[in-house]
């Protein structure tokens, strides 16, 4: 397979678009990502103490869906659902609002809840993290609400209980519960959801900033601990919700994952990057004995430690990944050690990335790298799926698995079955492009199109067919669409990490306008749909 990298062309919208992403890479350094309708509603029930309080309601008045549902399509509605009807709910109890502005919406989520998203069987559920322990947790606190309100408006609203979705109990909530009660060590990343834990972390003391990079883990230590403990946390919070002006982000802060994810991508597709020396000594981290996290409050992983390590390396400082063999599994690397159920073709597309640039810089390195080249060059053929995508646990896209998956196996894959897999996704990409040249899950986006296009043109071919997809590809990012990018990534509800969805739809425009250009089509400068469009 080529190992080449894109060569790096003059487009000065591109170059002025990057440099301004990469500038707010240090000028906010927890993180862009799109409010959090689950978070900003555990803040309302639980927190209400805290500044913006109006404003986070009058935020889940407006992203009600008509049906009655929040949240993105499917059962990824079922918790930003249970969350937000449940904050309304506790909003109606506090008597704070008018009843007149809140029925009817409870009403509907209830309705949509009732009759259509806890009717669900648990394996039809999305496998987002955590689900498990947070929609028990939110089905119990919305039954406990309905009995205890008062009898006028409780006639008003639909009465039944609330059961949960079949294949789907409360034993393990109950059991999480018991062990923090106990005061057991839990896995670290247990922290991202102690909002529905009913007790704070063990850790916890007056330096810590955000439990479990999540706002509403935070605040709920911060209800329980009272207003003289965690001054920086209270910072922490207070920061976010002026950012946002009240609705808050999740998972916060994403410092490391962010900047990896976001300088990875520009520099794999040939655009010039000059981070400044703040934001790569964050990356210098994962070159430590255990790796390093997405940011403050998480365990590390594989996946960021990864993503970083191919970062690093492609400006020009690579490291030894050595950090990675914990991680390794009989079926590949896992994303947390000993704490992860499933397998994530994304993390192990990464940690290839990883070990061949390593190989690549040093060919002499002892044969367990190699080995682990040819390994995962056969392990992630073998997730493809018929058709010849690959689906993962961490996006709901394909279009973003069968991208990770694509480049790592076209730039480092070995032998005839990483080469074949390749051609399936590309062929797989073609079939599947929109008549207005988008690609996409539930209907065409910026995202989901600049990963087909990353597809495109990592396969070796050059096709007719392929010149046309992707001059119809890159027409679509040319044109603003004044939408705001769509929650994709897996979180405890589907989020929106906007830094590095700027980034790879301008990694995905230099990479077409470089394919157009020589191809001698005319090609208009990318002007970068992403920057004109509503975060």
């Amino acid at each position: 397979m080529s190992e080449s990298s894109p060569r790096v062309l003059a487009e000065p919208a591109t170059d002025a678009a990057a440099r301004e992403l990469i500038a707010g890479l240090a000028l906010r350094p927890w993180g862009q990502v799109a409010a959090s309708v689950y978070e900003s509603a555990r803040l309302v029930a639980d927190a209400s103490w805290l500044p913006g309080h109006h404003q986070r309601i009058g935020f889940l008045l407006r992203e009600q869906r008509p049906d009655g549902a929040w949240g993105p399509p499917e059962g990824y509605a079922l918790v930003p659902t249970l969350s937000a009807t449940d904050a309304l709910l506790a909003v109606l109890a506090d008597g704070l609002w008018s009843g007149a502005d809140l029925i009817a919406p409870v009403a509907r989520g209830l309705d949509a809840l009732s009759g259509r998203l806890l009717t669900t069987h648990a394996r039809a559920l999305p496998d987002t993290p955590a689900l498990d322990l947070i929609v028990p947790a939110l089905v119990e606190s919305l039954n406990d609400r309905l009995v205890r309100l008062d009898r006028v408006v409780a006639d008003r609203l639909p009465r039944p209980p609330l059961t949960l979705p079949a294949g789907l109990g409360p034993d393990r909530l109950r059991a999480v519960r018991a062990a923090v009660a106990a005061g057991a060590a839990l896995p670290a990343k247990l922290a991202h959801f102690y909002e529905v834990l009913d007790a704070t972390p063990s850790d916890a003391g007056p330096t810590l900033t955000a439990v479990g990079a999540s706002p509403a883990a935070t605040a709920g230590w911060l209800t329980a601990a009272g207003p003289d403990v965690g001054p920086a946390a209270h910072a922490f919070l207070r920061e976010l919700i002026r950012d946002g002006d009240g609705p808050v982000p999740c998972p916060t802060p994403i410092t490391v994952f962010e900047r990896a994810w976001v300088l990875s991508g520009l520099r794999r597709a040939g655009v010039a990057v000059d981070p400044p020396a703040t934001v790569l000594r964050t990356l210098a981290a994962a070159t430590g004995a255990e790796g390093v996290a997405t940011g403050e409050g998480l365990p590390t992983d594989a996946d960021t430690t990864s993503v970083t390590l191919d970062a690093l390396a492609r400006l020009g400082r690579p490291a030894d990944p050595a950090s990675l063999w914990a991680y390794e599994t009989a079926d590949g690397f896992c994303t947390w050690p000993g704490s992860e159920d499933g397998f994530s073709v994304t993390t192990n597309a990464h940690v290839l990335d990883a070990f061949g640039q390593y190989v690549n810089v040093r060919p002499g390195a002892d044969a367990r790298y190699h080995r682990a080249v040819e390994r995962l060059s056969v392990v992630l053929p073998a997730h493809q799926l018929p058709e010849g995508p690959w689906q993962d646990r961490w996006h709901a896209s394909p279009y973003y698995a069968t991208s990770c998956c694509v480049l790592a196996l076209a730039e480092f894959g070995r032998g005839g079955a990483a080469a074949e897999a390749v051609d399936r996704a590309a062929r797989w990409v073609l079939e599947n492009q929109r008549a207005d040249g988008s690609w996409g899950r539930w209907g065409g986006t910026a995202e989901e199109t600049a990963y087909a296009l990353q597809v495109l043109l990592a396969a070796p071919t050059g096709a007719p067919r392929v010149d046309d997809a992707v001059a119809r590809g890159h027409a679509y990012l040319h044109q603003p669409s004044g939408r705001p990018h769509p929650p994709l990534w897996y979180g405890k509800e589907l989020y929106c990490p906007t830094a590095i969805v700027r980034a790879t739809v301008l990694a995905a425009c230099r990479l077409a306008s470089v394919h157009l250009a020589d191809a001698d089509r005319s090609v208009v400068d990318c002007g970068y749909q992403a920057t004109k469009t509503t975060t």
